[in-house]
């Protein structure tokens, strides 16, 4: 069964952990996991990256949209933190609730959050659409698709089948070994499309990895 993803941006000022991210210009929060309770509240495990973790942890206890906080994780440079948000959550409790979408990636960053969720109808989509209207909620969907076209993407990696194949191709023939091992023309000749085509998917596909990285990924780097 496939179902509608679609990738959200909510205004911070319309959303949880708002004060929060003011406070802190450099933090950055990613749900890893979320659980709703009622029409009420949420129950967000999350991953914070970017400041001071005692400082944060303060901020977080005084931000009115937060009740209930524990501090689980205390690493090198970044916290996992279990907590309620039970203020500003209106637009996230109707599609969680309401709709039965689910939250697939949420990361929260300067003024906005970004989501990917999956309604299970097209339906579910269009009324939360309805829902944000008729409430003054500043939802924008910057992109939506079928999880089960085959035009569509796959899984959580953000490519179309095609893009998915023709990277694979890539990867087997050696196209990203150095040296090289095929050019895009014989790429492009053994898959029997053109070099264009060829070119052309290889950018798209690079720029659906990069994107989904940057959308879903914690920044686990040395910072080398």
């Amino acid at each position: 069964m496939g179902g509608t993803v679609a990738e959200v941006e909510i205004p911070a000022d319309e959303f949880a952990l708002h004060e929060t991210l003011a406070a802190f210009g450099d933090v950055v929060f990613e749900i890893e996991r979320l659980v709703a309770h009622d029409m009420d509240r949420v129950m967000p495990f999350v991953w914070a990256s970017g400041a001071d973790g005692d400082e944060l942890t303060a901020a977080l206890d005084a931000d009115p949209s937060v009740e209930n906080l524990r501090r689980l994780v205390d690493g090198d440079g970044e916290q996992l933190y279990q907590m309620e948000w039970i203020d500003r959550i209106q637009t996230l409790v109707h599609m969680l609730v309401q709709e039965e979408a689910t939250v697939l990636a949420a990361v929260g960053r300067g003024d906005v959050w970004r989501f990917r969720v999956l309604f299970p109808r097209h339906s579910a989509l269009s009324e939360t659409y309805e829902y944000c209207e008729e409430n003054g909620f500043a939802l924008e969907f910057t992109k939506i698709y079928r999880m089960d076209d085959g035009s569509g993407r796959e899984g959580g990696l953000g490519l179309t089948r095609m893009q998915q194949e023709t990277l694979t191709a890539a990867l087997e023939r050696g196209y990203y070994g150095v040296p090289r091992e095929v050019t895009t023309a014989e790429l492009a000749d053994e898959m029997g499309i053109s070099h264009q085509a060829l070119s052309e998917r290889l950018r798209r596909g690079h720029e659906a990895l990069i994107e989904n990285a940057l959308m879903t990924g914690r920044d686990g780097d040395d910072g080398n």
